[in-house]
């Protein structure tokens, strides 16, 4: 199971930094969540933190937060989808860079 935490600065008073440094220390809290890898993504205010537990795709391609291929949709999940490699193979003209049912989705 992973560990899954975020963090939003409404007020917008904190700077990157600070808010990379509150999510490394959420990660810290749930590294026994997720003890095969962790990440963090951070944008103006907004802030998402995963500790991993690896089952499907191994490779660091798999780790999270997940960025899109155009960098515009960030995601972080903890499920399973079973039926991901029927689904992706009705995605069209995507270049899939791991093997995970996160990246499907």
């Amino acid at each position: 199971m992973c560990g899954i935490s975020g963090i939003i600065d409404f007020k917008k008073e904190l700077k990157k930094d600070q808010i990379k440094n509150i999510l490394n220390k959420f990660n810290k809290t749930l590294h026994h969540r997720g003890p095969d890898s962790e990440d963090i993504w951070v944008d103006d205010n907004i802030g998402l933190a995963h500790t991993r537990l690896s089952i499907i795709d191994l490779s660091k391609n798999g780790s999270q937060p997940m960025i899109s291929a155009d960098k515009q949709t960030v995601i972080s999940f903890n499920g399973e989808i079973y039926n991901y490699k029927e689904l992706k193979k009705n995605i069209p003209n995507v270049k899939f860079n791991s093997n995970t049912d996160t990246e499907v989705i």
